[in-house]
């Protein structure tokens, strides 16, 4: 999109005035006859994220992700907007640069960011309000993975990859500088983890460092090492980020969250809360060694007397209730013990009586307000997805997406005088103007145990009542995840309803947001519980939608969503005219040994896979291959070290074995997901031919 027609869309949201989210999520397409919602568009949409509130709550800078299709490449750029005055958001000179993260000084003068402008590293970069131009803030000897700005304005913490034993960062640099220059290639390990996500163990690990700040914002002096000597990651790996450490607001200490790399690294979710001095005078301190469960994101209250954290009960469960706790003094209480959501991330209000979390509830995300003394929980935003969220003095600013589109910035008033959001930004309006969404619509039915449970059905895109449409039935991986109301960017819904298909997908137990009961009942059940629901929610479907041609209909799903359609093609064959598996489990015993996290496996399958009386066999798409005969399509991203390659080879070597119709798309630089832009659009295209090959012809009547 160029720069002229972004702020015509963006005077065009301004225009809009007070539009609550809710009517923006309801409101009809403006072309009932428009082209359907493809793979391409998905991929070239603007991404908006990050909002940052200025500390005097007049302004929001927030991060914009850009897409150059022909050259697969995505650029960031900074973006700014007036909370006050009714004017255009405006991109940020600096961005020509490249850049991310930002950050407002504690005064709200200037703007710290992060981008690889000078040599190639990513370094911190500091603007004035103008953002203009930039001054180069960090000169570290790699990446800067993260920064805080201390609340004086005169330190700065970031995080660089080094080796814990080693003093300083020379040391580091020398090291690597010798490997580089080996001519053996062998690599020796004595313990785990040998390789994690995508990216084999160098041995680094990421630690904090300190540096002063001179008048100008710019470090200056040695960087003061906070975690000498600790073994183990801060932020933590493959996707922490400046949530997982803070600094004190008297700039004493550096409050951070990490788990020990030792030889249980592997199998332990045990993050625990650590206090250093800022100044590096001491080791750090573990403060929640009490809790052998996850503690994470400690965020300090204004006055710096209490401090808010996320913690886990179960050790080994990852996705276990994240309750939010407070610490005043030696005295620690669980907030709200009997809301039965999960925190997802946290913030203080400017006053420190209310805390601010985003939590999944019942197929939406929602931003909450939950009071400090009380407990109190109050939900501030209603239908959609809130991504994330900015708290300023006199009002929130959020993110949030739908099954209809993109995510938008909306302002939301935190006085007594608060009324609907305002929507800030209108991005992709130019490049979506001719597009037509399917309409979703949540559902729910009695499913195992006669419990309820929720799920989507999305038309196609230019829907006929008249008609009989193919279906898509999409299956959500984690398995403790959803396919709530969100904009997907690698199961988006749209992408098929633009395509022909009504989308079926169905939130069974063990889907997020509807009570950590219902997400516990998935555990050690992965092949019976949530087979039921999918049943029960299809003949739920199929019966309440005379639009579904349950003849012409493919199961589809990746990860966990993987692992229940190579279940399914033994367990449930017969609606089914083509499945699709993305980087699905085949053999769960070899899964168990050949993942990285343990304690996924390990507490889904209740033990490691010699134990005795584990689930490993009882639930095995491998042992089962005799029944198979449906048609099946198979991805497969070489650098998926979660679901390893031999699951996927596994998968099409016994669907060619026996002769059932079938098809590999693989991926060698892709991991878990698909994330290039290009090789996306491959993805779905491929997807939909099989899709097409097996579901095409005349609906049935």
């Amino acid at each position: 999109m160029t720069k002229t027609l972004r702020i015509a869309a963006s005077a065009l949201a301004l225009s809009m005035g007070a539009l609550s989210v809710a009517a923006f999520a309801a409101a009809p397409a403006a072309f009932a006859d428009g082209r359907g919602f493809t793979a391409k568009d998905m991929v070239q949409l603007e991404r908006i994220s990050d909002p940052r509130v200025s500390p005097d709550g007049r302004f929001v800078v927030y991060s914009v992700r850009t897409m150059d299709y022909a050259a697969n490449k995505a650029a960031m750029s900074l973006w700014i907007a007036d909370l006050k005055a009714k004017m255009v958001p405006r991109r940020l000179a600096i961005s020509d640069g490249g850049a991310s993260s930002p950050r407002w000084s504690p005064d709200g003068k200037g703007l710290y960011f992060i981008s690889g402008r000078t040599g190639g590293l990513d370094q911190v970069y500091r603007t004035d309000a103008a953002g203009e131009t930039a001054v180069q803030v960090t000169k570290a000897p790699f990446d800067v993975g993260a920064f805080r700005i201390a609340p004086d304005g005169r330190t700065i913490v970031i995080s660089q990859a080094v080796f814990p034993d080693c003093d300083t960062l020379d040391c580091t640099k020398d090291r690597l500088a010798a490997k580089g220059a080996q001519k053996t290639t062998g690599v020796v390990y004595d313990k785990l983890f040998i390789r994690h996500w995508d990216t084999w163990n160098d041995g680094t690990q990421n630690h904090l460092y300190a540096l002063k700040l001179d008048q100008a914002g710019v470090a200056a002096g040695a960087p003061i090492a906070l975690m000498n000597g600790f073994n183990g990651d801060t932020p933590t790996k493959p996707f922490g980020g400046d949530e997982d450490f803070t600094i004190t607001p008297d700039g004493k200490f550096v409050v951070f969250s990490a788990k020990p790399a030792d030889r249980e690294e592997s199998w332990s979710t045990n993050y625990d809360l650590w206090r250093v001095p800022l100044d590096g005078s001491a080791k750090p301190a573990n403060t929640t060694e009490v809790n052998k469960a996850w503690d994470a994101q400690p965020s300090l209250s204004p006055d710096g007397k209490a401090e808010a954290y996320l913690a886990m009960k179960r050790p080994g469960f990852e996705a276990d209730r994240f309750a939010i706790m407070i610490r005043e003094g030696d005295k620690v209480r669980e907030l709200s013990p009997a809301w039965d959501r999960s925190a997802q991330s946290i913030a203080w209000s400017a006053d420190g009586k209310t805390i601010y979390t985003t939590a999944e509830d019942v197929g939406q995300t929602k931003l909450f307000a939950v009071d400090v003394k009380t407990g109190k929980v109050t939900a501030l935003t209603g239908e959609g997805h809130v991504s994330g969220f900015s708290v300023g003095p006199q009002s929130i600013v959020y993110a949030q997406d739908n099954l209809k589109g993109p995510a938008q910035l909306y302002a939301l008033s935190t006085g007594k005088k608060a009324g609907a959001p305002v929507k800030l930004t209108n991005n992709n309006a130019e490049a979506l103007k001719d597009v037509v969404m399917g309409e979703p619509e949540q559902f729910s039915f009695p499913g195992w145990n006669g419990e309820t449970v929720h799920g989507y059905v999305v038309k196609p895109a230019n829907f006929d009542p008249a008609k009989k449409y193919p279906v898509a039935f999409l299956i959500h991986g984690g398995p403790q995840g959803s396919f709530g109301n969100l904009f997907h960017y690698r199961w988006n819904a749209q992408t098929y309803a633009g395509a022909g298909y009504a989308v079926v997908m169905i939130d069974f137990h063990g889907s997020t947001g509807y009570g950590q009961a219902f997400t516990d009942a998935i555990s050690q059940h992965w092949g019976d519980r949530p087979l039921e629901d999918l049943q029960k929610g299809w003949t739920f479907a199929t019966g309440k939608y005379g639009f579904l041609d349950k003849d012409r209909a493919c199961a589809l799903g990746g990860s966990y969503g993987g692992f229940m359609i190579n279940w399914i093609a033994s367990q449930w064959k017969e609606p089914w005219k083509c499945l699709v598996n993305h980087d699905g489990i085949f053999d769960s015993r070899f899964m168990g040994y050949s993942t990285e996290e343990l304690w996924f496996s390990e507490w889904e399958n209740g033990g490691p896979p010699y134990q005795a009386g584990t689930t490993y066999s009882k639930f095995n798409p491998a042992d089962h291959v005799d029944q198979w005969s449906v048609p099946e399509m198979v991805v497969q991203g070489g650098q998926d070290f979660r679901v390893p390659i031999e699951e996927g080879i596994g998968t099409f070597t016994a669907l060619q074995r026996k002769g059932i119709p079938s098809k590999l798309l693989y991926f060698p630089n892709e991991n878990h997901w698909v994330l290039k832009a290009q090789n996306s659009v491959q993805w779905h295209d491929e997807v939909q031919k099989w899709l097409d090959r097996w579901t095409k012809g005349e609906p049935t009547r």
